[in-house]
């Protein structure tokens, strides 16, 4: 008989998930014990026992505009009466026509091609193809590796994998079968500093050396993300586009987790005032409904690829450009743009800021920073994830740390006082570890 899992306690569709459900980066041996979530609203999270969690990691990144937001329910429940889903192979819709419209507006000026994919890891490898299919079909086939930058992260696809850090990018049991790409030294200037001349030596020195075998750098611009929440400034990135415009290297922007307003600025690039060649987005591109990536090109690399051998693009997933997604998306930007983002972003990182400033009293902490809609607390060493958890949801908010790093992302849409109670329940449980 089927099972009755509509009407399964919430004991017994624990144990379902225990018994079956492989979460990310866990054991199957030794599982965390999981928090059962039965809805969210607004920046809440309700759990079964109907206690709530304030959070403060956006459902990794992506929630911008909270849970069960009336204008993104309202478009999904509209597209669901159209059509779900339809093949993108030869049939299109005006749900992915118009993202794609849209998202050619708001990014740099250069960027006129969209290829809409279903996750960001996949965006990147998209990214990736695009880029070596391109050097290969105007004649240059040599240049098939890639330059990436330590500390830096890009998914967790085999091409995504080779191109994050090799020690912090969660990766290294793959090494020996992963593509051998380049990296050079992380930037250290500050946000909001000029890059010096040391600073750049690293990856300059790379290209020079190596441009004739490189296809593109990839990284991502001004916040790198899950390989160590640092912040470098833009200027380093305008000194990048003119290093791989001298040596003819493609520049590829991962704005996966910065793209959407996040970093303070609608994409990370606009710092330094500059544009990649090929650009990632995810994320927070449907508002976290639904899985949804683009990865944008220039017109020169679009037509370089298509005038090539293949005579076209060599991919397409079979939920490419999905309506239900893409309307969602639509929405979710219109939502973002609609809005005053930039002074709320401002609000935002003066919380963060005002919040967080005690942390960096307590011994355990070596760094507190904030940019933007990312306030991080960095350990001196890695936290006890199994207790730092608990105590957090003892106190009313949901924070993932990993490593050293304890950080938030929290929704646009949070009010000042549960970003101050977030901040201060945070603090209260590091200090409550030492």
């Amino acid at each position: 008989m089927p099972t009755d899992y509509q009407h399964a306690s919430t004991e017994q569709w624990l144990k379902w998930d225990k018994d079956h459900i492989w979460h990310p980066y866990s054991s199957v041996l030794n599982p965390p014990a999981m928090i059962p979530v039965v809805s969210a609203k607004g920046v809440r999270l309700t759990l079964a026992d109907g206690r709530e969690l304030i959070d403060g990691m956006s459902s990794w990144w992506s929630a911008i505009h909270g849970y069960n937001h009336p204008v993104l329910n309202t478009a999904a429940k509209a597209q669901l009466d159209d059509m779900s889903h339809v093949m993108f192979g030869g049939l299109t819709h005006p749900a992915a026509a118009s993202l794609g419209k849209r998202l050619v507006d708001i990014t740099p000026a250069p960027l006129t091609r969209v290829f809409i994919s279903d996750s960001g890891s996949v965006a990147v490898e998209v990214a990736i193809k695009m880029a070596l299919q391109y050097w290969y079909s105007v004649g240059q086939p040599t240049k098939t590796r890639l330059l990436a930058l330590r500390n830096g992260y890009h998914g967790d696809t085999f091409g995504a994998m080779a191109t994050c850090d090799p020690v912090t990018g969660m990766h290294h049991l793959f090494n020996k079968v992963l593509p051998e790409h380049l990296f050079a030294e992380a930037p250290q200037t500050a946000f909001g500093e000029q890059a010096t001349d040391a600073d750049m030596a690293s990856i300059k020195t790379l290209l020079q050396n190596h441009h004739h075998e490189l296809a593109a750098v990839i990284l991502e611009p001004v916040v790198q993300g899950a390989g160590g929440m640092r912040f470098y400034g833009g200027d380093y990135l305008k000194q990048l586009r003119a290093l791989c415009d001298e040596f003819d290297v493609l520049l590829i922007h991962d704005e996966i987790a910065t793209g959407f307003g996040r970093s303070g600025k609608l994409f990370a690039c606009e710092h330094a005032g500059i544009s990649p060649d090929i650009m990632c987005v995810g994320k927070a591109l449907t508002g976290g409904y639904l899985s949804l990536a683009a990865t944008l090109c220039s017109e020169k690399i679009a037509q370089g690829i298509c005038e090539g051998e293949a005579g076209v693009f060599m991919h397409g997933p079979t939920f490419m450009g999905n309506p239900l997604a893409c309307s969602i998306a639509n929405a979710s930007i219109d939502l973002l743009l609609a809005s005053d983002w930039q002074s709320n972003i401002q609000r935002i990182e003066a919380g963060l800021n005002a919040g967080l400033a005690a942390a960096a009293n307590l011994n355990s902490v070596a760094a507190v920073r904030c940019l933007g809609g990312i306030g991080v607390i960095e350990m001196k060493a890695p936290v006890n994830m199994a207790s730092l958890q608990a105590r957090f949801i003892a106190k009313g908010i949901w924070i993932r740390p990993f490593g050293k790093l304890v950080y938030t992302m929290p929704p646009y849409i949070i009010s000042d006082a549960d970003l101050a109670l977030l901040c201060q329940q945070m603090v209260a449980a590091l200090a409550a570890e030492e």
